[in-house]
């Protein structure tokens, strides 16, 4: 019998997290997300695994780094002002190929903002936030069952690609409460191991799909990490060669498997005149309206994002060239996705719809603009 529960959905993210095999958690409580905390602090001892509370963010995310450097699948849980601060060490990340799993429950800002409203603000931050020419994969599910299945994916993309992995969810979907069904993983991904002599160990030397193979600390391979340049052996370089090889990798690595990356939901595109694309909550608001249109006979489609970076574009150009449909984003932002968009769309041909007071987008609202954009 199915394991079916009815749980909000930062509990389906401790969920997910532990049916993919996490083992170590390090947070700070801040709201929305400080369910994802209490509830590891109650279920990680319990599966012989560690939660600590640190004094801020910054903290958070080092000790979770360091617990992945010594071999454990580990994880943080942030919204908006911690994420800020976490930027420096996703950047360490990304740069020393270490996997870590960032739970961002979004809510409005700038600064302290409003903290028990929903935003989707946080979305050009969860790709440019940290400096510099970067690599990083960015999940947004849009229901309390896609936090427990795009989390247990967020770690096996983490492992699988040695990279950080955020998984991007608004406070309405954080705190919502569904039915879900607790599936058993089809897949557990666990990182590459080495497959040479501790002697001839080169850490950063990755073969032909760019994915180096890190030892756990304490296995017997002994390299150095730093988040300076460096070259095959981990340590600093100053070779401009040697620079450009290394950062042309870590991003390569997630731009050559931009296929196995990218998920997102499609229906009725094929012929639709008008197309709305969303993720997060606005989803629910969106398919409501999609539905309700194809049954007035109106042509209208519904792209919902699951994977927000790597972005969606050749998908997108694909709907664009066979239809050339309108699109109508409903955004809890002033415009960020949108921006993305027309990376892809024509700008004349993209339609905002756009609430960033911590109120959700009504079906009233997003049905008026679509009504227009049919006239």
């Amino acid at each position: 019998m199915a394991n079916k529960k009815l749980i909000q959905g930062n509990e389906a993210c401790v969920e997910g997290a532990l049916a993919a095999g996490v083992r170590f958690f390090a947070g700070y409580p801040i709201t929305p997300s400080t369910e994802i905390a209490e509830g590891m602090a109650e279920r990680l001892p319990l599966v012989g695994g560690a939660f600590i509370q640190m004094e801020d963010e910054i903290a958070s995310i080092a000790a979770a780094i360091g617990a992945s450097i010594a071999g454990v699948k580990a994880m943080t849980a942030t919204s908006g002002p911690g994420f800020s601060l976490m930027q420096e060490n996703i950047g360490f990340a990304a740069m020393t190929e270490i996997p870590v799993v960032v739970v961002d429950v979004c809510r409005g800002g700038p600064s302290t903002g409003t903290p028990t409203k929903g935003s989707q603000s946080d979305f050009m931050q969860t790709r440019w936030g940290t400096h510099g020419d970067h690599p990083v994969i960015v999940l947004t599910p849009s229901s309390v069952q896609e936090v427990y299945d795009e989390t247990i994916r967020a770690f096996n993309l983490a492992e699988k690609y040695m990279v950080p992995v955020i998984l991007l969810y608004d406070e309405v979907v954080g705190h919502m409460r569904e039915g879900v069904v607790l599936t058993k993983p089809e897949e557990i991904i666990e990182r590459k191991k080495p497959s040479v002599k501790p002697e001839d160990y080169r850490p950063y030397a990755a073969a032909e799909d760019m994915i180096p193979a890190l030892a756990p600390f304490g296995t017997g391979y002994r390299y150095h990490i730093t988040g300076l340049s460096h070259d095959e052996t981990g340590f600093p370089t100053g070779n401009p060669k040697a620079i450009q090889g290394l950062l042309e990798r870590i991003c390569g690595k997630i731009e050559a498997n931009r296929h196995d990356i990218i998920k997102y939901n499609a229906f009725d595109v094929d012929d639709a005149e008008a197309v709305i694309l969303a993720f997060g909550s606005p989803v629910r608001t969106a398919r409501h309206v999609q539905k309700e249109a194809r049954a007035r006979g109106k042509k209208v489609g519904l792209f919902q994002i699951l994977t927000a970076w790597p972005f969606p574009h050749e998908a997108l150009q694909e709907i664009y060239a066979k239809t050339q449909a309108s699109f109508v984003i409903p955004e809890m932002t002033l415009g960020q996705l949108a921006d993305e968009v027309s990376k892809s769309v024509p700008r004349d041909k993209i339609y905002s719809v756009l609430r960033n007071d911590g109120e959700m987008i009504t079906p009233a609202q997003l049905e008026e603009a679509v009504r227009r954009v049919l006239e």
